[in-house]
């Protein structure tokens, strides 16, 4: 385990590259909203108000009219104009995480309206069977496939924006139904989505955005345990490569924590802590046949998600369930009002 001091630690690693605009920045230099969020996010767990208050409004001068952000910044400029739909939801995971630490409601109503540009932009590239496509282009052109692992990062951002209405008592039932028709898709139809097999994140993600839970939940983990997890050291990021990452293996441990298996959450969490450097901040990951860190750097988001881990592993915030506490409505795969249970493909 480490201790809530070592992980404020780490967060500070994260303010401590945050830039003057309050963007928190790749180790290349670009920002992406979603990693954005998350550094936010651990930020937040340790207290740092100031680099998270920044960080939001990095957020609200960024937004575009249509909601969403482009997909990489780099001084405060788009490098790569599209919008992801995975950006825009996790705005709202963010928010209401925000406020579940925090209790601020003045600044929960304050960043509302843009959580509700975000998701509205999300789910105008939702399909008729369920699943949200991965980018509107720069010319407004909705992609025309899906990615398990967004969606699932999706589905969570819509549960939080809908508790985040009816808490602001501004309720949005085209979000919830949005989620249920997702979830459904995410737990029914794995071919509505674009094959990433190779990547862990299309593994676990299901279980960690709270799609898929319970027993099958149980089996999908068992399913390719062998194939990613490397005992001591953490999980691979691909199948083909001799590659640990800190960011996949601290989100694992989110997922099993979610499912009550605390003890295997426990274990990867800290099997992976052979990425903590010195000053608190994680090197992104580990090549364990050359045993060198691959790639040689250390990455905001990898702290972020071990801060993360950290919390909901011995609860150092009251938002130390907001993945835990998300999850999916009970819904029949076999319901035809849903998605219609159309095969994606043959």
């Amino acid at each position: 385990m480490i201790s809530r001091e070592e992980a404020v630690r780490t967060a500070l690693s994260i303010s401590a590259i945050q830039q003057d605009d309050g963007g928190v920045p790749w180790p290349e230099g670009h920002v992406d909203v979603w990693n954005h969020v998350e550094c936010l996010m651990a930020m937040t767990v340790a207290g740092l108000r100031d680099p998270v208050t920044r960080g939001y409004d990095w957020l609200a001068r960024h937004q575009r009219d249509d909601g969403s952000w482009a997909m990489k910044l780099v001084d405060g400029v788009a490098t790569e104009p599209g919008g992801e739909s995975n950006h825009a939801a996790y705005v709202a995971a963010g928010l209401w995480h925000h406020h579940l630490v925090t209790g601020d409601q003045r600044f929960t109503e304050l960043r509302w309206p843009m959580v509700k540009r975000a998701l509205d932009y999300v789910v105008g590239l939702q399909t008729e069977r369920g699943e949200i496509v991965w980018e509107r282009d720069a010319q407004g052109r909705a992609s025309a496939y899906a990615l398990l692992t967004g969606c699932s990062s999706i589905h969570q951002g819509l549960r939080c924006g809908v508790l985040l209405a009816d808490h602001l008592g501004d309720p949005q039932p085209h979000w919830e139904l949005a989620a249920d028709r997702l979830a459904h898709v995410l737990a029914a139809h794995p071919e509505a989505f674009t094959d990433k097999s190779r990547y862990s994140m299309d593994w676990y993600y299901p279980v960690l955005g709270g799609a898929v839970r319970g027993p099958a939940a149980e089996e999908l983990l068992e399913r390719e345990w062998s194939t990613f997890v490397v005992p001591g050291l953490g999980i691979r990021c691909v199948s083909d490569q001799p590659w640990v990452t800190g960011a996949e293996t601290c989100e694992l441990a989110l997922a099993l924590d979610a499912l009550g298996d605390r003890e295997r959450a426990a274990r990867l969490f800290a099997d992976m802590q052979h990425l903590r450097h010195e000053d608190g901040s994680y090197w992104t990951g580990w090549q364990f046949i050359n045993n060198r860190h691959f790639p040689h750097e250390r990455s905001g988001y990898t702290a972020a998600a071990a801060v993360l881990a950290a919390d909901a592993l011995f609860t150092f915030s009251p938002g130390a369930g907001i993945f835990r506490d998300i999850s999916a409505a009970s819904v029949s795969p076999a319901d035809p009002h849903l998605c219609g249970c159309t095969p994606a493909r043959a």
